[in-house]
């Protein structure tokens, strides 16, 4: 008798156990922490990490300083907010997927980095941008499109860099590529927001009449058409005979100097 009931707990034993290692099986899983794939599915791109050799170039090309609010579109793992937050600047990644956005966290802690790189879960195109200095993303050229309006917008100045894919006709102020071991994703681009100084000014009593797209300008000074002419951020540049201009715009008006020709300095104002 006893070996029957035995058997008969062991057959129970067993049946619990079948029954329940479904459960224990997605409980672990669960418990499994998250490691992203590369081609993994996001919002509107996948996830591919930018190299940190590329993530360093862009860096340096932005010039950024411990005075730098910088911000990263699709930040994936953090590693470009966590570099740049190593550089001294205070960072932030704008994230969808919150499985990245708790990584991201995770990573910046390990790197003690916790005080100046932050990370939010949002959608890109809802963040408010105005307060950064340096723009960062890895996004597609049509992601990149439907942003640059609002990159335009921002304060002139303000830097933004791409890993690799271009804003179409608004030409690039600055490209570089890296080599070395680097095989995939290797090249940066720079663009510097232009202020927006398209219309009617005047120079004493000579008109200057400036036609601008992105950061460069065409136009005339008086009876003389301009050449070289090309925003960065808020410096103004042209040349008109044999003089170059080169100011600074500060709301409705251009001051800055002269070289060549009579030299001196000038004053456009609208």
């Amino acid at each position: 008798m006893r070996g029957r009931y035995a058997f008969r707990s062991l057959i129970v034993v067993g049946a619990l156990l079948v029954a329940t290692l479904p459960a224990f099986a997605q409980q672990t899983a669960a418990q499994k922490p998250f490691e992203p794939q590369v081609g993994q599915a996001g919002k509107d791109v996948v996830w591919v990490p930018t190299p940190q050799a590329l993530v360093d170039k862009m860096l340096d090309m932005a010039k950024v300083t411990p005075q730098d609010f910088l911000m990263d579109l699709g930040s994936g793992d953090g590693r470009t907010v966590i570099t740049a937050a190593k550089r001294g600047a205070r960072a932030l990644g704008i994230e969808f997927n919150p499985n990245m956005v708790a990584l991201s966290q995770k990573n910046a802690a390990a790197a003690g980095m916790t005080a100046r790189a932050a990370f939010q879960n949002a959608d890109l195109f809802e963040a408010d941008l105005s307060k950064a200095q340096v723009i960062t993303m890895f996004l597609l050229p049509s992601i990149n499109m439907k942003l640059r309006p609002k990159l335009l917008d921002l304060r002139p100045g303000t830097r933004v860099v791409s890993n690799t894919f271009t804003m179409e006709d608004w030409e690039a102020d600055e490209t570089q590529t890296i080599s070395g071991d680097c095989t995939s994703w290797c090249t940066a681009l720079l663009w510097i927001v232009p202020a927006k100084v398209e219309g009617t000014w005047k120079v004493g009593q000579n008109p200057l009449v400036l036609k601008q797209r992105f950061q460069m300008l065409s136009g005339t000074l008086g009876s003389t058409a301009i050449a070289s002419g090309r925003v960065r951020g808020d410096e103004v540049t042209f040349t008109a005979g044999n003089a170059t201009y080169t100011g600074r715009v500060a709301g409705n008006a251009i001051t800055g100097a002269i070289k060549g020709g009579s030299g001196g300095t000038f004053t456009a104002t609208k």
